[in-house]
């Protein structure tokens, strides 16, 4: 008893004085905007004009006391055989989905059910973000959740916010869940 009120004071002043790194991993199908949802993170400036990730790309970005690696992974089909490797020991992984292209909402579900199902990556905590809801017809977080069916993942945090990176809806929440599964992760 005594040994865990010290400890948890340890941690408490540790957090206070000093900063805390996390590692994330964006995955999604192409077009989706990981991309421009990490340079709106890093930067809070939007780009129209993103060029498509080859492979994988990789930012640090400091919010507050808090150090994010963020690993931007190339969304077509010849990069999601990567995906599992690049999601092993982070802190989250944080899946993007074109919420307006309903047409790729079953490969998106199927791809991310596939890269949920890897051993390596059990317990790990998984925030889905149906990005573009700016747009017309785009799914709400409650749409997603069920065209997903994220209600079968169990084993892990799940969470799902509905954004724009383009328009910075949500995005502050989304920074919020991911410092706080930062902490409980270091």
């Amino acid at each position: 008893m005594l040994f865990s009120l010290i400890e948890s004071l340890l941690e408490w002043l540790r957090s206070l004085f000093f900063k805390q790194e996390m590692e994330l991993t964006l995955v999604g199908l192409q077009n989706s905007g990981k991309t421009t949802l990490v340079n709106v993170i890093a930067t809070g400036a939007f780009s129209e004009d993103m060029i498509p990730t080859v492979g994988f790309n990789m930012r640090k970005v400091t919010k507050g006391k808090v150090t994010i690696k963020l690993w931007d992974l190339g969304g077509q089909p010849r990069f999601r055989s990567m995906w599992e490797r690049y999601c092993r020991g982070v802190n989250a992984i944080v899946y993007v989905v074109d919420a307006a292209d309903a047409d790729n909402v079953p490969v998106a579900r199927g791809e991310l059910h596939d890269l949920l199902a890897k051993p390596a990556l059990a317990s790990i905590p998984l925030l889905v973000l149906g990005n573009k809801n700016d747009l017309p017809g785009a799914l709400s977080a409650d749409e997603l959740i069920e065209q997903l069916a994220l209600r079968d993942v169990s084993g892990r945090e799940v969470c799902c916010y509905s954004i724009s990176a383009k328009n910075h809806v949500n995005i502050d929440l989304t920074i919020e869940w991911l410092i706080k599964y930062s902490r409980a992760a270091r």
